[in-house]
């Protein structure tokens, strides 16, 4: 690669949005943080959380930014919501964003072959069914002619507090009465039987063939709405096929503590932009 990581070095960066996918929903925009220096700088696709219902292209900002000034291009991108398409939609979204930002990459000092993702809550989610079959002709589905060749493999993926489960977690809704996460996971999963066939977990418990990219889970100990039990059961189950994966619990935090500041915040961002150097260093051609 010719792409070096250093996560000690601070860049100023620029920020702007472009179109990435028109859909008759609605056009898909993406947000770019681009990082003002040599370069190139290696990539990261930021893909949203919000329960599958909810949020946009802008709603992890805190962390893009402060990974852009690490030295990451990093592009954020919007997914259609339940409401306008359920699953795969959003899994199809992301699929295509991965392969859109490699064809990108270059126009915007990046390197194509150092693309990463990052995915929280229900962007975890996505991000684990791209990363676990990247290939899969539902995901697919939205050709980008500029690119035919190009597949959505993933260097490593970065999720935090994922639903690694959706059935787990939509049994927790109900254990705690959260009406409004239950029906996302209804609207979502439609027909219901797609949250046991778009289940990272029952994937892997069924041996299905899969790509098992290095990955990394950020969990919050007093989370209760992706419990931290559900987690260790996906990294177990990760292992047990093959995968490498580190879990990482932090203390104090509930399900969305990494978008507000604090020490446990920037432990997250720091172990974050860590994992990231690690797995680009593998990829270093030896001698």
């Amino acid at each position: 690669m010719a792409v070096a990581y250093d996560p000690s070095k601070k860049y100023e960066f620029k920020v702007w949005d472009v179109e990435c996918r028109r859909d008759p929903a609605r056009t898909l925009m993406a947000r770019i943080y681009q990082p003002q220096g040599q370069g190139p700088f290696p990539a990261l696709l930021d893909v949203h959380g919000g329960a599958w219902n909810d949020q946009d292209r802008t709603a992890n900002a805190p962390v893009d930014e402060r990974l852009a000034a690490s030295g990451i291009l990093v592009v954020a991108i919007d997914l259609r919501l339940a409401s306008e398409a359920p699953y795969p939609a959003s899994v199809a979204d992301a699929n295509y964003g991965i392969r859109w930002l490699k064809s990108k990459a270059r126009e915007w000092n990046g390197d194509p072959e150092t693309v990463g993702a990052l995915g929280s809550s229900s962007g975890g989610h996505v991000i684990e069914l791209c990363a676990l079959r990247p290939r899969d002709p539902r995901y697919s589905a939205h050709p980008l002619p500029a690119a035919p060749r190009l597949d959505a493999t993933l260097t490593y993926a970065v999720v935090r507090s994922p639903i690694s489960d959706p059935f787990a977690r939509y049994e927790q809704a109900k254990k705690m009465q959260r009406e409004n996460l239950i029906q996302n996971s209804e609207i979502y999963f439609n027909p219901w039987e797609n949250i046991f066939d778009g289940n990272p977990q029952r994937i892997l418990e069924r041996g299905e063939p899969v790509a098992l990219p290095p990955m990394f889970v950020l969990q919050g100990e007093l989370d209760d709405n992706v419990l931290p039990v559900v987690q260790e059961r996906f990294a177990a189950a990760y292992r047990k096929a093959g995968g490498a994966i580190d879990y990482e619990v932090y203390p104090g935090c509930e399900h969305r503590w990494i978008i507000k500041p604090g020490p446990q915040t920037d432990r997250a961002i720091e172990m974050i932009k860590a994992f990231i150097a690690r797995q680009l260093r593998r990829q270093q051609p030896l001698g």
